[in-house]
């Protein structure tokens, strides 16, 4: 066959091939359907987690609470309160790299108590009574059980403080959180009578710093506890006198709303200051007005053995630890010469162990520390 004859051919091969392509088009490969459980986000776990929850939220409710938990918001009627100037006070706040603690002792029923105090007590420092919570909670993979666990926690919380615990999210994002990494955020609304806020601006000298004792590390300074355990190799099943560790560094943070704003109805208080990140030496100077300068007693407590571990095992400075730790000290109360022992002795009936910390006096000028500590 000659070359004319041979490309003649190839042209209608090639035609015919064409021909069949536009006939019989290739079978594209089948697409795989995906749902949001294929994405890592389970649905049905989160409605587990709702039904679980629903009647421990329940025991939160309190005067002015309106509807259930699950709506698009929460509803609260104020005006079934009986204030005559109500001012509402709004506080958010975390637990911080404490919850690290949590995950590895996988300890998850208490962090939500610290996740409500840490708001309440914040709030505390106005003389604001807390009305509602409401919390977030944003995890990887949401295990139903460790969920359930922390809100647990969260009603407790909410129970101790007489707040009502009106709503919240739960957040499952994949990526996000690596391995069994969770992290929590609470909103904390409250309300003060107008006439009666708490700013600290009539503190003078003369005027008494009360301490209340601090339940331990509360939620503040945890991510220098944790280099301490790491560069000393400690693990948290190490004791400390009698306790492991990862019991006492998971201690909940103390609430203190019931047993001050009691004092605040018998008693007139000047200042309130809740001792969290930046210990003594960052928090007292938020309530203090520039004319005055507060002398902190620092043999006037028994420091937990927590803080001298801590103190000792990381070789941290005395001035350190005032400005990372609350020391033993969770809150701070400023009244009068003439109320400071009745307040201390009606505290300590109500539960808390309080004493004279220090006292107020004139500041030579706006550039001395408003801190010291003698």
């Amino acid at each position: 066959m000659d070359k004319l004859s041979k490309s003649v051919l190839q042209v209608k091969d090639c035609q015919s091939i064409a021909l069949q392509i536009l006939l019989h088009p290739m079978v594209q490969p089948k697409k795989t359907k995906l749902n949001y459980s294929d994405a890592g986000v389970d649905i049905n776990s989160g409605n587990e987690l709702v039904d679980r929850i629903k009647n421990q939220v329940k025991r939160t409710k309190r005067q002015g609470v309106l509807g259930n938990i699950g709506g698009f918001g929460g509803l609260f009627d104020i005006s079934s309160l009986p204030y005559k100037k109500p001012v509402l006070v709004s506080g958010t706040d975390g637990v911080g790299t404490k919850l690290k603690i949590a995950i590895e002792a996988n300890k998850h029923d208490e962090v939500g108590i610290d996740l409500v105090a840490m708001c309440v007590n914040d709030l505390l420092v106005l003389g604001a009574e807390p009305l509602f919570f409401l919390d977030y909670f944003a995890t990887g993979k949401l295990d139903v059980k460790q969920g359930e666990s922390i809100i647990q926690g969260i009603v407790k919380g909410c129970e101790l403080a007489n707040c009502a615990l009106l709503g919240g999210e739960t957040a499952e994002m994949p990526g996000m959180y690596q391995g069994n990494d969770y992290d929590l955020a609470g909103f904390c609304v409250g309300v003060v009578e107008k006439d009666n806020i708490i700013d600290g601006n009539s503190i003078e000298p003369g005027h008494v710093a009360i301490g209340l004792a601090s339940s331990g590390l509360h939620s503040n300074g945890f991510s220098l506890v944790r280099k301490v355990l790491e560069i000393s190799n400690t693990k948290l099943t190490d004791k400390l006198d009698d306790k492991s560790l990862q019991e006492v560094l998971l201690t909940p943070t103390r609430i203190y709303v019931n047993s001050v704003l009691e004092i605040c109805k018998r008693h007139t208080v000047k200042g309130i200051s809740h001792i969290t990140g930046g210990g003594l030496v960052e928090n007292l100077p938020r309530i203090l007005p520039e004319t005055v300068k507060l002398s902190i007693d620092q043999n006037s407590w028994q420091r937990p053995e927590i803080f001298n571990w801590l103190q000792e095992t990381g070789n941290i400075s005395q001035d350190e630890m005032y400005r990372v730790f609350n020391c033993g000290v969770g809150l701070v109360i400023i009244v009068e010469e003439k109320d400071t022992d009745p307040v201390i002795s009606q505290l300590q009936s109500m539960g808390e162990i309080a004493w004279r910390l220090g006292e107020i006096s004139s500041a030579v000028s706006n550039k001395d520390e408003q801190v010291i500590f003698v």
